[in-house]
């Protein structure tokens, strides 16, 4: 067979190699069985983590409330036997010195700290800033901070962060597509029902950030939860970080 012949098969498997790859990188969350998936955006991966009220349950927690929690690690030890339900834990907002909820903490339904209206520097006080609640169907959401105040609802879960990074598909005007400022960092989203919970494995800029859970994963509000002590504990991906002494936490388990 002619040179030509082979040089055009060997262009073919190439190009069904990339395509895989290609697909692989972009694939929807929900087609993989796995709580956490890896994906690639723009040359950097995250990992996708996803909490679906029909098959799991979902609890925040804070360092007040499980006092040896002190990271990841000391959180899967204080859970006990509950630990083997766990489908992942993260990093579930800001906190201060003291490791306290920074801004509004509900759990169980019983508000544990206010909601921070106030001002200061930080990312939490860009404004908007927002709450990731959930309702009590076990629905999750993302709403920005004083429309979450006005608004009636039964929360039994919510976490105050900042800042919203996207809100109704727009990038927050403070935040440019691909800054210089990086780090590893966390967030999450809600698209169709499901929270989408994000990490970069590698220090990313804001933009590039939240255009991940925009543009990739079509969540039309994210909240930035943190970042530098941005943690991930992942069962299926044999992974539980120990870089940062932590004190809000967001754990997603199989329901019993």
């Amino acid at each position: 067979m002619s040179a030509a012949f082979f040089r055009s098969i060997g262009g073919i498997a190439l190009a069904l190699v990339m395509a895989a790859i290609s697909v692989a990188a972009h694939a929807d969350p929900k087609g993989d069985s796995s709580a956490c998936t890896s994906q690639l955006f723009e040359g950097d991966t995250f990992v996708v983590c996803r909490y679906r009220a029909s098959t799991s349950d979902i609890r925040l927690v804070s360092r007040s409330m499980r006092p040896t929690a002190v990271d990841l690690p000391g959180l899967r030890t204080a859970l006990g036997r509950e630990a083997s339900r766990v489908e992942f834990a993260m990093n579930g907002g800001m906190f201060d010195p003291n490791f306290d909820p920074l801004g509004l903490f509900i759990a169980s339904g019983r508000a544990v700290r206010p909601i921070n209206l106030g001002k200061g520097g930080g990312n939490f006080f860009m404004l908007p800033n927002g709450v990731f609640w959930v309702d009590a169907r076990g629905a999750p959401h993302v709403s920005e901070t004083h429309a979450f105040q006005t608004a009636v609802r039964h929360t039994v879960w919510a976490t105050q962060s900042g800042p919203l990074l996207v809100q109704g598909g727009r990038l927050n005007p403070h935040v440019s597509d691909n800054g210089p400022s990086l780090a590893v960092r966390n967030g999450v989203g809600v698209k169709n029902g499901e929270a989408l919970f994000a990490i970069s494995n590698e220090p990313v800029s804001f933009g590039r950030f939240a255009r991940f859970l925009r543009d990739d994963l079509g969540c039309p509000d994210v909240l930035y939860l943190d970042g530098a002590v941005s943690s991930l504990w992942s069962p299926d991906l044999g992974r539980i970080d120990a870089n940062a002494e932590l004190g809000v936490y967001v754990i997603v388990m199989r329901k019993r």
